[in-house]
């Protein structure tokens, strides 16, 4: 643990100084750290006694067009720079792949250091964070809703329960168990608080989670059922308007908040944010809710992967009318092709089967492009956890 952590460290230039502003330690990110890698998957490379490279796979769960699927979520991923260009990273990550498949992990999240490299590798952008500033006379009015907004704590069980209800119900969401929600507070300060807007049956249909210092009212993450969630969580917010000068906040739907607020001239920002690979494309499809429709539906098409010899190959696609899909391997000849990293992509939601025939992501006719788009649901993924 202790080489893991220097590595890590080195690698992404952690000081002692950013450390300490948070409230940290090293010995007690160790401690911290160690009940969750022993539940990973974790590989590296040694000389001799000495950590050269590694990487991690925390078990997880998400949730994909309202199917739970086991995700494995890599991380702390790390090569000493004199070890660099020996194909170490390369082999780790293969390894890494088949771990998953074998443990029924069919798909792959990752918080990216470099986007090219994790591209070659087979991943590809699946989500976005906006992050946005609203000035104190821009704070949307209070408005009346059914519902109360309580201030739990963060480590509550009320907050989790809020979460809960919300990921089980959105598309890309991480299901928290304790091993995420560890990982999900583990670089923020003390000072974090939360609050959660309770429905008039009295089950909570959102919440916030915020800091607030220097009279800037931070946002880290809100989430809500529907717009009196919503509402209420805002009018909470607007409540501290004599107490802060500035809101800061980030988004991680494709959802800008601009248009929602009367004075919509606030600064927003969108960048990248996760990115995601298929790990086992046939067993992926079994478990994949596609739209139903009135008749079966098939494509035929060579798919492309960089290190996965289960993900490579021509395969013929059968969606039957109520949704169910089945990838199977075939020896015919297609002129289709596509990529793992737009695969991924386009079922996921984060990017339309039009336009990535488009920008030539896809090469298929535009009969195959208008059934994918009637089989593939519209929907972002929401991704605001980070590890």
């Amino acid at each position: 643990m202790e080489q893991y952590n220097a590595l890590l460290r080195y690698v992404f230039q952690v000081t002692e100084q950013e450390l300490t502003s948070i409230g940290w330690e090293e010995k007690e990110i160790i401690r911290a750290k160690f009940p969750t890698m022993e539940k990973a998957d974790v590989l590296g490379w040694f000389d001799g006694d000495n950590l050269v490279s590694q990487v991690a796979v925390y078990p997880m769960q998400v949730r994909i067009f309202g199917r739970t699927y086991r995700m494995g979520g890599l991380t702390g991923v790390g090569t000493y720079p004199e070890y660099s260009n020996m194909g170490l990273m390369h082999r780790l990550l293969e390894q890494a792949l088949r771990n998953m498949q074998k443990k029924g992990q069919h798909i792959c999240y990752l918080y990216p250091y470099s986007i090219p490299y994790y591209r070659r590798k087979g991943w590809e952008i699946v989500s976005d964070k906006i992050t946005y500033e609203i000035k104190q006379h821009q704070l949307p009015r209070p408005c009346p809703v059914a519902g109360d907004v309580r201030r739990v704590k963060t480590e509550g069980p009320e907050l989790k329960h809020a979460y809960e209800r919300y990921a089980l119900r959105t598309h890309g969401a991480v299901l928290r168990d304790e091993l995420a929600w560890n990982e999900y507070w583990l670089w923020d300060s003390d000072d974090m608080m939360a609050a959660v807007y309770y429905n008039p049956d009295g089950e909570p249909d959102g919440a916030v989670i915020y800091w607030i210092a220097n009279e800037v009212f931070h946002i880290k993450d809100m989430i809500f059922q529907d717009e009196n969630a919503r509402t209420g969580l805002w009018n909470f917010v607007s409540a501290h308007f004599s107490m802060i000068h500035l809101v800061k906040g980030d988004i991680y739907t494709n959802e800008p908040l601009a248009f929602l607020l009367e004075d919509a001239s606030i600064k927003e920002e969108i960048a990248p944010y996760y990115m995601a690979r298929i790990v086992d494309f046939p067993a992926f499809i079994a478990q994949y809710p596609f739209k139903k429709d009135s008749v079966d539906r098939t494509w035929l098409f060579t798919l492309e992967d960089p290190m996965m010899k289960c993900n490579q190959g021509t395969f013929l696609l059968k969606i039957s009318r109520d949704g169910r899909g089945e990838a199977v391997r075939t020896n015919a000849h297609s002129a289709d092709h596509i990529n793992i990293q737009t695969m991924t992509t386009m079922l996921m939601g984060y990017k339309r089967p039009d336009y990535l025939a488009k920008i030539g992501r896809i090469q298929a006719p535009e009969s195959v492009i208008d059934l994918l788009e009637d089989s593939i649901e519209q929907q972002v993924p929401y991704i605001s956890d980070y590890f």
